[in-house]
């Protein structure tokens, strides 16, 4: 029996931490068994608490979130309403399921200073250095700085992004799922800015994103464990929550490193 290793690729939708910017904070609202013992009661008249085992009853969490909390999918039509040629950009129920699995391939981009636009040269230099050439299907995920920086004060703020000519080079090789262990795909908005600031050049901001209005392709944003990860030889399994008509869907991305190599790990 061959061995599996699975890596859970999700951090924790968690309040109180610096995940996203303010006005976009998760809320978590904890219902405890207490709680739900006198919620249970309320059902089911004639119901006393002293019946409940330990006088409790059911937990219950409500959220008051968007669908760009946590790590999340994000749609095409997250980054426009139509393509260049004037289609309509699919949302995350309309994707096909085949662009959520499949051979994972990790770019190792800590060694680039935060607010780095990663280009298409340095994209073919890691390639090279992995010794690995793009395949249609392929799932590429970026480790930046910002991976060991989840919920810090600075995490906003860390890692790189990948530019327009660095996303159009992965998307004309087939790649139809990207992702990031940064809150962006793009630069962090704090670098964005200085640089629109420094240019006046409104092609810098969210160039990546803007790019899927050329190829549509979905992005993961806030990875997690991805310095466990290693270049390529594993499978990514991400199916986003379906929403309807969402410009993202959560998800819990996990990678399956198996003992044969990396090859696929379920049926055609």
């Amino acid at each position: 029996m061959k061995k599996k290793q699975i890596i859970d690729l999700s951090v924790p939708i968690k309040a109180g931490i610096a995940s996203d910017p303010e006005t976009q904070l998760p809320q978590i609202y904890y219902s405890d068994h207490a709680a739900g013992a006198h919620q249970m009661v309320s059902v089911f008249p004639g119901l006393n608490i002293k019946d409940l085992p330990n006088e409790q009853g059911w937990a219950v969490e409500n959220l008051k979130i968007n669908t760009h909390a946590g790590t999340h999918i994000d749609a095409p039509y997250h980054y426009h309403a139509f393509d260049d040629s004037g289609n309509p950009m699919p949302t995350i129920d309309e994707i096909p399921l085949d662009w959520f699995f499949g051979p994972g391939v990790k770019l190792d981009f800590r060694k680039f200073e935060d607010g780095h636009v990663v280009t298409a040269d340095e994209i073919k230099e890691e390639l090279e250095r992995i010794e690995y050439e793009l395949q249609p299907g392929d799932i590429v995920l970026v480790n930046t700085t910002a991976g060991e920086r989840y919920g810090d004060d600075n995490y906003l703020d860390s890692g790189c992004g990948v530019g327009r000519e660095g996303t159009l080079y992965l998307t004309e090789h087939g790649v139809r799922l990207v992702g990031t262990d940064a809150w962006s795909w793009d630069t962090p908005f704090n670098f964005m800015r200085k640089r629109f600031e420094e240019t006046e050049d409104p092609s810098t901001i969210w160039e990546g994103h803007f790019a899927g209005r050329i190829r549509p392709y979905c992005q993961i944003e806030k990875l997690g464990n991805l310095d466990k990860l290693p270049p390529t030889g594993f499978q990514v399994i991400a199916l986003p929550v379906n929403i309807y008509k969402a410009s993202a869907g959560w998800v819990r991305p996990v990678a399956i490193i198996d003992e044969n190599g990396g090859e696929q790990v379920w049926p055609e």
